[in-house]
């Protein structure tokens, strides 16, 4: 009950990713009280999923904070493991949130706001870095030396792999545009619409998720590219 009504206040208090110029404030009738309440709630929930392994973590995330890789399909490409298995995880991760949300409620809570803010603006600076042929560079500079593409648990490339494919599309005239992003402590979400060329529009599938694991420095070390709607020819990032 209590993981259920937190993460339905959460729902009721999420809005859609704008640009900053269409950006609305959020009302004041309810009070200064409301606010800081929605706000601690967030920051205890990501607190104890923190708390939780990160077989048990990733599902959770995946099915109650993404956008579209919510369903079980999806979930299990991502984790590399059977439809069966993530059905089991999600209910044993459940059960342990509920455990690790009445262990950290005394414990300080980090700032989930100012983290997603953070991870956000980091997207939009990685997507502007590769427009300017820098993708290899930033990843250098701020990713981890042992970064691995992987699918599912299986590795299949390194960084070398990550800066072709990116410059591969974009030469072909793919563009991205972030419309979600999710930021814990030791894994970030950045679910991407995919622009395919104007002369191509089945150039590649409409939107790929980007999802990092993070090193103990808060480093990206594995990714993991996840397209939300299976395709018949993947022309994208994700290497065949």
């Amino acid at each position: 009950m209590i993981v259920r009504n937190a993460s339905r206040s959460l729902l009721r208090a999420s809005v859609p990713v704008q640009p900053i110029d269409d950006l609305h404030l959020p009302a004041t009738d309810a009070g200064p009280e409301r606010w800081l309440e929605q706000h601690a709630m967030r920051d205890w929930i990501w607190e104890a999923i923190e708390e939780l392994s990160p077989a048990l973590r990733l599902p959770l995330v995946l099915r109650h904070f993404s956008v579209g890789v919510t369903s079980y399909e999806r979930i299990a490409d991502a984790c590399g493991v059977p439809v069966g298995t993530v059905r089991s995880r999600l209910n044993q991760g459940r059960a342990k949130l509920a455990t690790a949300l009445a262990a950290t409620a005394d414990a300080p809570h980090g700032n989930t706001a100012q983290r997603l803010h953070a991870s956000r603006a980091e997207a939009h600076e990685t997507l502007a870095a590769a427009e300017s042929r820098r993708f290899g560079a930033l990843m250098t500079e701020r990713w981890s030396p042992e970064i691995a593409l992987l699918r599912g648990n299986e590795p299949v490339g390194d960084r070398s792999v990550l800066a072709r494919g990116m410059d591969g599309d974009l030469e072909a005239g793919v563009r991205q545009r972030l419309v979600h992003a999710v930021a814990g402590r030791s894994l970030v979400l950045w679910e991407m619409d995919l622009l395919s060329p104007a002369d191509n529009p089945d150039h590649c599938p409409p939107s790929v998720a980007w999802l990092m694991t993070l090193d103990d420095a808060g480093r990206p070390h594995r990714l993991r590219l996840l397209h939300p709607r299976p395709v018949q020819a993947l022309q994208s990032l994700t290497p065949m």
